[in-house]
């Protein structure tokens, strides 16, 4: 049996900051996001209520780059889908992939493995970063 996590003020105030930020962030990134906006809610809060989320799949976690869970609350909630995502920015792009789905299934059933989930994130450079790091170091 689930357990259900009551819906408090705080959380409200978290699930309404993630609803408006488009790239993944950390949970201190996000308690300072909400300190800055003058709320209250305290970082051991934050990062409870990101661990619920991720549990109950209302967000999606990556591990960035120096291996702290970043967050992201996805359009696409429940359903499975890959990310790109650019290394400069943080922009983030809900992606399908269903040539990774088959060579998931078709890598598992090699190795004798069955129900296996996977993630996959695939890191870059956006258009608009290379652009700007183009203008900042021209050749």
């Amino acid at each position: 049996m689930a357990v259900v996590a009551r819906q408090t003020r705080q959380r409200a105030e978290i699930v309404g900051l993630l609803d408006e930020l488009d790239e993944f962030r950390s949970a201190q990134q996000l308690h300072e996001l909400l300190r800055v906006r003058g709320s209250g809610v305290g970082l051991a809060t934050v990062y409870r209520a990101m661990q619920h989320l991720a549990d109950a799949g209302e967000v999606d976690v990556l591990r960035s780059a120096d291996g702290e869970a970043v967050y992201r609350r996805c359009e696409r909630r429940g359903s499975h889908h890959h990310h790109l995502v650019c290394r400069r920015c943080g922009r983030t792009v809900e992606i399908d992939g269903p040539a990774a789905e088959s060579w998931a299934a078709q890598v598992a059933a090699a190795h004798g493995f069955a129900d296996v989930d996977h993630t996959m994130e695939l890191v870059g450079t956006c258009e608009s970063c290379r652009a700007e790091e183009t203008a900042e170091h021209p050749a």
